[in-house]
């Protein structure tokens, strides 16, 4: 296959996607390529090959089958798990599997929809900290999660969601760091995060942006877009100040597979869905800026010369999966990382210009910069 050269390939030491696409055992990461970094059709035939293998893949039909009603009893806290249900959801919706591919997955979206307090935030059933029964409620941390899932499946423009939409623009409010979301306590839980009362919380406040990013630019909340400015303030503000749970040191920098949760990877994912924050007229430099670096990160702590990712950090059960073990590059993270990097292509020389070991250390740190 003949690929032609892109400006974003100037990020990475090496262009990576021959590699990938010859990756055998890795479908999913063939399928990303094809639709995501070589913008190939659907109805391609390559496309629909990769797409087949991908369901066919015994993985694959893991992950459908660890799937459970939505209304059984679940963990309903500790977001980052690989195995919280929009998590899983959301891994499946990375290797292109839709709702016509399983009905488990389409009779779970059809039950998130169906357990919504009337103000507008989705529910999760669950056994709470300070509950001794499973109830339904709805931290923020989870309706969030659930409208971003249900948004990316195709759902944006269904009336529910729609109020969950109203809903996340009528929660924000001021914070110690700017206009963004806070952790607000459920009144059928009882129970909120253990972060400071004024804080933002930036897993709240990404998972609401990566939500929006599935609706049209015309469709989206400017009061949400502007919260992506709260995140990357988060970024700069590093050595002064750390949110609760939320480091900017090398954990931040480097992703943990399959990526859940808050740092480098999710944030550069999530925001260069928005390039209004960093690439039109409006934009800040300042936040140009901060993106910029938070990519370079990337890239340094988790692109190795040969252009391939090799995960540096994993979560246990996922050993099957190329990005499930830490020996060997992964096509499936290494495509990922990719799709990431070619939406920031207006800021390549920006990332090529940062030198990592020259950023400011965390709050909390050693003082000076961890190498790659």
């Amino acid at each position: 296959m003949s690929l032609h050269h892109e400006p974003w390939l100037a990020m990475l030491p090496v262009d990576p996607r021959q590699w990938i696409l010859d990756a055998e055992d890795d479908p999913a990461a063939c399928w990303i390529t094809l639709t995501q970094l070589l913008d190939r059709p659907q109805t391609d035939s390559d496309v629909v090959a990769a797409h087949q293998q991908v369901l066919a893949d015994p993985r694959t039909q893991n992950l459908l089958d660890s799937l459970t009603p939505w209304d059984t009893e679940s963990e309903a806290t500790g977001h980052d798990k690989p195995n919280y249900t929009p998590n899983v959801l959301s891994l499946l919706g990375d290797m292109g599997i839709t709702p016509a591919d399983d009905q488990r997955l389409s009779d779970i979206l059809s039950e998130m929809l169906e357990h919504q307090y009337a103000e507008g935030r989705f529910q999760s059933f669950g056994r709470w900290r300070s509950a001794d029964h499973p109830v339904w409620g709805a931290m923020l941390c989870d309706a969030h999660a659930i409208t971003d899932t249900l948004a990316r499946f195709g759902y944006a423009q269904d009336l529910r969601v729609i109020r969950s939409f109203e809903r996340m623009v009528a929660d924000i409010e001021d914070t110690d760091q700017g206009r963004a979301w806070r952790c607000r306590k459920d009144p059928a839980v009882g129970f909120r995060g253990p972060g400071r009362v004024g804080d933002f919380c930036p897993q709240v406040t990404l998972e609401a942006l990566r939500a929006t990013s599935y609706l049209s630019p015309e469709m989206r909340s400017a009061a949400i877009v502007k919260t992506g400015r709260v995140v990357l303030r988060a970024w700069r503000e590093r050595a002064a100040e750390k949110p609760y749970m939320f480091g900017h040191g090398r954990n931040f920098k480097r992703a943990k597979w399959p990526v859940t949760w808050y740092g480098g990877f999710e944030v550069a994912d999530t925001l260069g869905r928005f390039p209004e924050l960093w690439d039109s007229p409006t934009a800040m430099q300042e936040d140009r800026e901060a993106l910029a670096e938070i990519a370079a990160c990337l890239v340094a702590y988790n692109v190795g010369p040969d252009g391939r990712v090799t995960p540096r950090s994993a979560f246990k059960g996922f050993e099957n999966h190329s990005f499930g073990q830490k020996k060997k590059p992964s096509p499936f993270a290494t495509a990922r990382t990719a799709v990431v990097l070619r939406r920031l292509e207006p800021l390549a020389a920006d990332i090529e210009a940062v030198d990592v070991m020259a950023l400011a250390s965390s709050r909390g740190g050693t003082g000076s910069v961890q190498p790659p």
